[in-house]
């Protein structure tokens, strides 16, 4: 079983990797392959196949059977990382990215699930909270390890570094991992696929994501093309509701789901935990570099507090949860402390004050820390077994949707400050240096203030400094949100028995690697049973 864990917790934390090392990286890359204007691509290419995908994974492997699917997604991801390790084209490099985040999609969603197959609901918040911790590692360590690479060697080191630990990763779980998988033709399995339904959020998705990406850089917020992006993926959205309503017989994503208010107050939280999550390990680093005037290494340095404490807070959140059994109060603390630390940003000067800096970040982090399992396990607490697999992937697709929006509304909120600003800095700074902070891609030409003289430098970190509080504020709002939701989640005791999944077609997908007397066909009444 440790060797099993062990091979998890590395596909979570190639896949987190993946989503900070370049953060640092992204400038260099886009300047080697020659394509300024694609800058934005490389991380949206990976999010938009991450997002989009998710759903569908928890679906297959109900389908084909966890061990087969989680290696097709580690077969995917080494795939996708040899492309961009050696791509030689922009073109060929954003392919690359795209096939990594479908991956990554899959080893996230399948590790959630496994871990949910292999241990009971009592035990999965500490196995959960590991995962989470290991998240949160490569999440700290990929922005520094991205600088080093890309300063010292070569950024396409952030890549290379995937395929030695996904090898391994590969071959280990195919050794040791024994989940029963379906005996069930291929044929059969490709028509219990939900593929009207695949296709609709993949569409859905892509035209929503490509229109707010697009909106206030490549093309004006009002323009037809931004317009009918987001209008039409609006639209495929709601023809998606429709047939997983009416007319998918396995639907990818069970609308049963939402029926249980609880259920819905955990969605919820999921979206705004994940929004605010992303959103402060986003911009928390462009508050460093661009108004303390810090490098990439040390922009990753002055976030550990915010790293380290959600990684701590998420493994002790797990441990109290399998000696308790029980989670609400680690909710109610955990929202409060979110939303309190993420308040405390709005504290953030243009110079440096260390408490101010570190003491928002340690609070914020506890809070947020809480919050990555309890929500998940509600959901699961009531869930039938074979809802288990399409819960997790759905909780995984709300949270990588919320963290996609949460970059591109933060960015657009600060870009839009920076564009009320520039009206009153025009004397101070003049026409060059405004052009590079007031127009559509502000956060990509922060280092630029580096290089102002001493009295225009202090002006424009002034000016940045508001503009992130603006951000702030934006946050602290979801924050607030994630609290009041957190108030409608049901308490539930989480049982011991472990529940023997159950594929959409009737057929069991139990586990071989934990002992079945000791696990029961159907939820027991422990696990529904209102604390």
């Amino acid at each position: 079983m440790a060797v099993i864990m062990a091979s998890l917790c590395a596909s979570v934390f190639v896949a987190a990797l993946d989503i900070t090392i370049i953060a640092t990286a992204t400038p260099t890359i886009a300047g080697d392959l020659a394509s300024p204007s694609g800058y934005q691509w490389i991380g949206s290419a990976f999010i938009l196949t991450n997002t989009a995908s998710t759903p569908s994974w928890g679906g297959l492997s109900d389908i084909w059977g966890r061990r087969p699917v989680l290696l097709a997604a580690v077969a995917i991801f080494f795939a996708g990382s040899l492309v961009c390790a050696l791509g030689s084209s922009f073109a060929a490099f954003i392919a690359g990215r795209a096939v990594q985040g479908l991956g990554a999609a899959g080893l996230t969603t399948l590790v959630n699930i496994c871990v949910s197959d292999l241990f009971s609901l009592r035990d999965r918040g500490l196995y959960l909270g590991l995962t989470n911790f290991v998240w949160a590692l490569a999440g700290a360590v990929g922005p520094v390890l991205g600088g080093v690479f890309t300063q010292q060697l070569n950024w396409r080191w952030c890549f290379w570094i995937n395929l030695p630990i996904s090898g391994a990763v590969f071959i280990l779980l195919f050794f040791t991992l024994r989940l029963k998988s379906p005996k069930r033709p291929f044929r059969d399995g490709l028509r219990a696929i939900d593929w009207t339904g695949s296709l609709l959020i993949i569409g859905s998705t892509t035209m929503f994501f490509v229109g707010l990406d697009f909106g206030g850089v490549a093309y004006p917020w009002g323009s037809a093309v931004v317009v009918c992006l987001i209008v039409f993926g609006a639209l495929v959205g709601v023809l998606f509701v429709l047939n997983e309503w009416k007319v998918a017989v396995q639907p990818v994503v069970p609308l049963r789901l939402f029926r249980r208010p609880s259920n819905v107050a955990a969605f919820t939280m999921c979206f705004c935990h994940g929004f605010v999550f992303l959103g402060a390990a986003f911009y928390l680093p462009l508050y460093f570099q661009a108004v303390l005037g810090v490098g990439p290494l040390l922009s990753g340095v002055y976030l550990i507090p915010f790293i380290v404490s959600i990684s701590l807070s998420g493994a002790s959140t797990g441990l109290f949860i399998q000696r308790t059994g029980k989670y609400m109060v680690l909710v109610y603390i955990g929202i409060t402390l979110t939303a309190l630390g993420t308040g405390l940003f709005l504290l953030l000067e243009a110079t440096t004050n260390w408490p101010r800096i570190i003491i928002p970040q340690l609070v914020a982090g506890i809070g947020v820390g809480m919050l990555f399992e309890p929500p998940l396990l509600a959901v699961q607490a009531i869930s039938e077994p074979r809802d288990i697999a399409t819960a997790t992937s759905t909780f995984g697709f709300i949270r990588s949707l919320s963290s996609a929006i949460s970059i591109i509304v933060g960015g657009v909120t600060f870009q839009n400050r920076m564009a009320d600003e520039a009206r009153d800095l025009i004397s101070a700074l003049g026409a060059d240096a405004l052009s590079l902070l007031g127009g559509g891609e502000a956060a990509t030409h922060v280092e630029a203030v580096s290089s102002l003289p001493p009295d225009q430098r202090a002006i424009a970190r002034e000016a940045l400094t508001r503009a992130l509080r603006t951000v702030w504020i934006l946050y602290t709002g979801f924050a607030v949100a994630s609290l009041v939701a957190g108030l409608f989640l049901r308490p539930y005791t989480l049982g011991k028995d472990i529940d023997a999944a159950i594929g959409p077609l009737g057929v069991e997908t139990g586990d071989e690697n934990v002992d079945r007397s000791r696990s029961g066909s159907s939820r027991t009444a422990d696990d529904r049973q209102t604390v």
